[in-house]
C-alpha cells in the first residue's frame, strides 16, 4: 500500500525547544522576583517531575514561594512571554521547505492552551511554514484522540483514510495516538521514556532525522 505523502509533527520538542526556552524562562522569572539560582533550580526540577499542565505547575510554584498573584495570573503571564523564548532552528525550516517542495503536505498537531501555541506557532515563522495547524485549545480535543489528527489531515486537503505519518517526541499523545488513527510514526526520543516499550515504526534523537526518512519514503 503506498501511503500519502502527508506528515504530521508535534510542535513542543519536536518543531521547537521548549526545554531551552523552558530554562530561559525559569532564570528570567527566579531574576524578576530575586529568587536566585536554587529557585531556578527547583523549577526546573519540578518541571521534569512530571508537572507538564501549567496551572497544576503554577499551582505549586504559588505555594513555594508564597506568591499574592493568583495561579491564573501566573500562568497567564507564562503563556505571554514563552512564544518569545521558543524558536526553530533554520535547518529544521529548511526540512519542511524541502518536504512541501517534494510534494508532501505538512501540519502542526500539538495540544496546549491556544494563546500559547498559536503564539508559538506565529513568532517561529512556522505558520507560514506548513500547510495546516490543529491545536488543542482551538478544537477542543486533545492528542491521542484521532479527531485532531483528522482535523489537520482534513486541513491539508487530505483524509486520514489514506495514511500518512505522525511524528512527534511523546509515546502516548504522538506515537500511540498516530498509530491509533492509522499512521505511520517516527518517535523522537529525548531519554525522557527511558526502557519504555513502543511500536513507533522509526525512532530518531531528532527532528531533522525524522524529515530524511520522510524524503526516503517511496
Amino acid at each position: 500500500m503506498i501511503v500519502q505523502r502527508l506528515a504530521l509533527f508535534d510542535l513542543d520538542n519536536t518543531l521547537v525547544n521548549l526545554d531551552e526556552a523552558f530554562q530561559m524562562w525559569a532564570a528570567e522569572f527566579a531574576d524578576g522576583y530575586g529568587l536566585g539560582r536554587e529557585a531556578v533550580d527547583w523549577l526546573l526540577a519540578l518541571d521534569q517531575a512530571g508537572y507538564p499542565h501549567r496551572e497544576v505547575f503554577f499551582a505549586k510554584v504559588r505555594e513555594r514561594f508564597a506568591f499574592t498573584e493568583s495561579v491564573e495570573e501566573l500562568w497567564g503571564r507564562y503563556r505571554k512571554r514563552m512564544p518569545y523564548l521558543v524558536r526553530c532552528r533554520p535547518e529544521v525550516m529548511d526540512g519542511l521547505s524541502r518536504l512541501r517542495a517534494s510534494g508532501w503536505k505538512v501540519a502542526i498537531v500539538t495540544n496546549g492552551t491556544a494563546d500559547n501555541q498559536l503564539g508559538k506557532i506565529q513568532r517561529t515563522g512556522l505558520a507560514e511554514s506548513v500547510d495546516a495547524y490543529a491545536l488543542s485549545g482551538l478544537e477542543g480535543i486533545r492528542k491521542p484522540d484521532a479527531g485532531l489528527f483528522e482535523i489537520a489531515t482534513r486541513r491539508c486537503g487530505m483524509s486520514l483514510a489514506d495514511g500518512g505519518w505522525m511524528v512527534g517526541d511523546h509515546l502516548v499523545a504522538d506515537i500511540g495516538g498516530g498509530r491509533a488513527a492509522g499512521l505511520r510514526t517516527v518517535w523522537i526520543d529525548r531519554g525522557t521514556w527511558p526502557d519504555q516499550e513502543h511500536e513507533a515504526d522509526h525512532v530518531v534523537t531528532d527532528v531533522l532525522q525524522a524529515m530524511e526518512i520522510l524524503h526516503a519514503v517511496r
